[in-house]
């Protein structure tokens, strides 16, 4: 059962917005309502739909394009070790403007809006038996950072899903060095080990259906760092949910 919000809350709120506007997430416009996007960046999201790849969410031209399988020629040539890949929108300028923030700026208040878009392109495969868990990072950079955002994204879904989250399941044993600027293979090379399920979590994967969270989808050689040792230590499925996924032009920086 969802609780309200308490008296005093719904009572402050009108004079807040007075004082202090909402303002638009990526732009800073002022809206109606707090946590929500203008209606001149929502026309700018490049929201995915079908037809696109179920296996690395990439959008087709057309349904044509898309064939029986709904699979790119990538995929079908060197499937990844997931079964189902969905992500929100392209990583373009509106969703940069919703991500680098969250990323690097503390801006948490742009996770609510961001998994929303993403229980809506993942509901063919999210239920309330997965099992969420975010792709880890490094401790030095979890650190610097002080949280994971993808372990944020990985909460808030849970609680959409009414299912269940670990966040501390996967560990990113390698200090990998930045991924941006770097190629499939090179980024496949460099994540090949990076990343262990701890043994002490091993249990909770038996017989599991995990979603594996991230922020972007590039290449899919993180997620794939994730998904193997998964699928090792018993878990049944592994599908991988995004809040954006980069073209090879739209690549994160």
């Amino acid at each position: 059962m969802t609780r309200s919000a308490p008296w005093w809350r719904k009572a402050a709120t009108p004079v807040l917005d007075l004082l202090f506007p909402p303002r638009c997430l990526a732009c800073g416009a002022e809206v109606a309502q707090a946590g929500h996007l203008c209606g001149a960046c929502v026309g700018q999201m490049h929201l995915i739909t079908p037809p696109f790849c179920r296996r690395c969410a990439l959008p087709f031209s057309s349904r044509a394009a898309a064939g029986p399988d709904m699979t790119c020629t990538t995929c079908q040539q060197n499937p990844p070790p997931w079964r189902e890949a969905r992500a929100a929108m392209m990583y373009d300028e509106t969703a940069r403007s919703l991500i680098l923030p969250l990323k690097y700026a503390d801006s948490t208040e742009n996770v609510s809006l961001l998994a929303r878009y993403m229980a809506k392109a993942g509901r063919d495969i999210m239920t309330g038996e997965s099992l969420f868990m975010p792709v880890p990072l490094h401790r030095l950079r979890l650190f610097g950072r002080r949280y994971n955002q993808a372990a944020l994204l990985a909460r808030a879904l849970a609680r959409l899903a009414g299912a269940t989250v670990l966040c501390d399941g996967l560990e990113r044993i390698h200090a990998t060095r930045p991924l941006e600027g770097l190629g499939r293979s090179q980024r496949q090379h460099l994540m090949h080990g990076a990343i262990t399920v701890r043994p002490e979590r091993i249990p909770a994967l038996s017989g599991r259906h995990v979603i594996v969270v991230d922020d972007v989808m590039t290449t899919g050689a993180t997620l794939a760092a994730c998904a193997v040792p998964l699928l090792a230590a018993g878990a049944t499925r592994v599908d991988v949910l995004a809040a954006a996924r980069a073209s090879g032009q739209h690549a994160p920086q």
